[in-house]
């Protein structure tokens, strides 16, 4: 069987206390107190002590070098912060944390230094083109490809691990200088050529090729740093001492920083994910789709925790003011929905607000009390949302946001609202993770290779259905684009001389068919078309409407004989004054929406738009498609009022339900400072055939309750859910 099978053979719950797991497989609670130069003469220890027993952590993330050093390293050029002195504050932290049983983790951050480092070796150092050395406020940035990553680090490592012993390193900057800013250096104009024959591109061209060498070989440098300080670690620490680095849970801040998603899980023992916050736009949800998403490249057996801030991580980054405890608590709790483990994080050892030292105990305390069903599982899902890293450098370049963010969280959030379990599926992944799956969804992916084209069609061939938006295979994988959709055949549909590349913002609409208002009480103008037919299912609960808003704007596609058009474009017209505001060409037959078979392909870019105006009848419409494409095999369904991200699980000979409820007076502004209850909800779940469960128990609530089993689907009431329920079924 394969390791990532979503419903398969049982698998035991991770013990978290046994001593034969290595410690990055059993330490499922983390925190940090992220050391500021002024702390060293302020550190209560004693403090800091009682917190970690009180908060139940299990590991601890300690400053110790990069841009300051807290010990009196033996480099000289690792200079000590301001009010360190010659005290060796990470190791009294280090000692302590070792003595209470606690991992700890190194926290460097590497990838600038002072002005003394840059005189003695100006030759480390990035530069513009213009040969002016990078800055960042008054430190120097490193270059990457010089020996200050090559031999200054892994000595400082080595050093590290000599005086401490800690079971690994964390790194926040590890990646150096980011995809907007080109080095120009010694060291990378002699390794570039070295590599392509070529010199450093003078500038950013997406289309030219030296320019893709160059992003290419940023990758390829970075992982080679990752292997080059894990083969340090493990050399000094031994086999189970790891260099973790540390990772967003952005796709799109991955890819400005040429760090390789996929392929660093691919090398990982555990995750550390530097994702602190939600945003307006995407919601708590976003954390639960970050877990599924990494754990989807770097296995369900393995553990990823997740800086989450006790401060206000805003766009104004209030560093030593609380943040609401609703606010972080429900950022944890979406977390944990999605496999991710908790790591608690202050700025500074000393804190006037002393709120925020109340937020994390109470939530680290239940995942403590209930640890054995958040780790070593499996998702229940028949749904994929297909993504990657290459359609976000190669197709989304310079406009990543609108071209493959937006269209991709507005699908998410379609089936968030809807209550549908989805899984991120790597476009690389289709062939292995595509066998669970009834439905694969395409959010705009135009960049795809011929392999993921092939892998697709043979999905299509074995049965699946697919759902395809915008410019979905139109360019190969460096963002050329094809004379016509790799995926023609399947959409029946061919693209247009104008591309679907997205649309400006238009007073626009979409026609849907047959048209219906002719049977449905209105005023009359006389010259209503007459109904002809039934409309096709994805229209479900459209009837008293023959047009839905749009907003953006459509170009002509050639279609396929036999192909099905149940929705067409209206063009723009003036939206002011209102007295302009009338229809001047009512219909088209430019497509918005066509089917072949279990086949949609949406020209109209529904989920962007959804993304963007939060309109109902986007995520109606998208929802209706999947379940549509899904053909009732969907294994969850949810009646009640509200706002519930769902996400279902297998482990052992039970199933687990997180119920996360987004309802609040803040869902779409942060932060929230009051949570609002819902329910009663009632849940129904398909059962798996070797699984036949009597009863379900609510950790949240502490209760139990028998569920009604009929033709294969237990039956229970959740009566109500404040901020998350999690439900076991047996």
């Amino acid at each position: 069987m394969r390791r990532r099978t979503f419903i398969g053979a049982a698998l035991s719950p991770l013990a978290a206390s046994s001593s034969a797991l290595p410690w990055h497989r059993r330490a499922l609670r983390w925190g940090q107190t992220n050391i500021t130069e002024i702390d060293p003469s302020r550190y209560d220890i004693a403090f800091w002590r009682e917190y970690w027993k009180r908060t139940r952590v299990q590991g601890v993330i300690i400053n110790a070098g990069g841009i300051v050093a807290y010990y009196p390293s033996k480099y000289p050029l690792h200079r000590r912060a301001e009010f360190l002195k010659d005290r060796d504050l990470y190791g009294e932290l280090c000692r302590a944390a070792h003595a209470d049983g606690l991992v700890v983790l190194a926290r460097m951050d590497s990838n600038r230094t002072a002005e003394d480092f840059f005189r003695a070796h100006p030759d480390w150092f990035a530069r513009d083109a213009q040969g002016n050395p990078y800055r960042a406020a008054d430190k120097y940035v490193t270059c990457i490809n010089s020996p200050y990553y090559d031999e200054y680090l892994p000595a400082v490592l080595t050093e590290i691990i000599e005086r401490s012993h800690p079971e690994g390193f964390a790194d926040n900057s590890w990646a150096g200088l980011g995809r907007d800013s080109i080095c120009y250096c010694a060291n990378c104009e002699r390794k570039f050529r070295a590599r392509t024959g070529q010199p450093i591109p003078r500038r950013k061209d997406w289309d030219a090729p030296v320019y893709r060498q160059w992003i290419r070989w940023n990758y390829d440098r970075r992982l080679e740093v990752w292997d080059l300080n894990n083969r340090t670690a493990k050399a000094a620490g031994g086999p189970d001492c790891l260099w973790i680095g540390m990772n967003s849970g952005s796709i799109p801040g991955q890819a400005r920083s040429f760090r390789d998603l996929k392929a660093i899980c691919e090398r990982a023992e555990m995750m550390l994910l530097d994702h602190q916050r939600r945003d307006d736009s995407t919601g708590f949800q976003q954390n639960a789709d970050t877990g599924k998403l990494v754990h989807g490249l770097l296995g369900w057996d393995k553990l990823a925790p997740e800086s989450m801030a006790m401060y206000q991580a805003s766009r104004s980054s209030f560093r030593v003011s609380a943040k609401p405890a609703a606010e972080a608590r429900m950022w944890m709790l979406a977390g944990f929905a999605g496999g991710i483990q908790p790591w608690w994080h202050h700025v500074s050892a000393y804190h006037e607000d002393r709120r925020a030292y109340l937020t994390a105990e109470p939530v680290m305390r239940w995942h403590e009390a209930n640890q054995r069903y958040l780790v070593n599982r499996r998702p229940v899902a028949t749904v994929g949302v297909v993504w990657s890293q290459e359609n976000t450098d190669f197709f989304g370049r310079d406009q990543a946001d609108e071209l493959t963010e937006q269209p991709y969280r507005g699908m998410v959030q379609a089936l968030v609202r809807a209550r549908i379990p989805y899984l991120p599926v790597h476009a690389d992944h289709i062939e292995r993770e595509g066998g669970a799956l009834a439905v694969l969804i395409l959010p705009n992916l135009g960049a795809m290779s011929e392999a993921q084209c092939a892998a697709l069609r043979r999905f299509v061939e074995r049965g699946g259905a697919l759902i395809a938006t915008g410019a979905t295979s139109l360019y190969t994988q460096w963002g050329d684009r094809r004379q016509d959709f790799a995926l023609a055949g399947l959409f029946g549909a061919h693209a247009g001389a104008g591309g679907t590349t997205p649309s400006r913002t238009a007073h626009t609409y979409l026609r849907l068919h047959p048209e219906l208002r002719a049977r449905v009480w209105g005023p009359r103008a006389g010259n209503e078309p007459p109904p002809t037919g039934e409309r096709h299912p994805v229209l479900a609960g459209f009837n008293e409407t023959d047009i839905i808003a749009f907003g953006g704007v459509l170009e002509p596609l050639k279609i396929d004989a036999g192909v099905i058009v149940p929705l067409t474009f209206v063009p723009e017209f003036p939206v002011y004054p209102p007295e302009t505001a009338w229809m001047r060409q009512p219909k088209t037959d430019i497509p918005a929406l066509v089917l072949k078979g279990r086949v949609a392909y949406l020209p109209a870019d529904i989920d962007r738009r959804f993304f963007r105006d939060n309109l109902p009848d986007h995520g109606n419409l998208l929802a209706n498609l999947v379940r549509w494409a899904a053909a009732g095999n969907i294994p969850l369904a949810i009646e009640g009022a509200g706002l519930i991200d769902c996400h279902l699980y297998r482990q052992q000979d039970r199933l687990i339900l997180h119920l996360v409820n987004l309802t609040s007076a803040g869902t779409w502004r942060a932060p929230i400072d009051e949570l609002i209850r819902v329910g009663p909800l009632k849940v129904r779940v398909r059962l798996p055939k070797d699984l036949r469960a009597a009863t379900a128990r609510l950790l949240v609530s502490g209760t139990a309750q028998p569920a009604v089993v009929k033709d294969g689907w237990a039956t229970l009431e959740v009566r109500s859910v404040l901020d998350h329920e999690v439900v076991v079924l047996r």
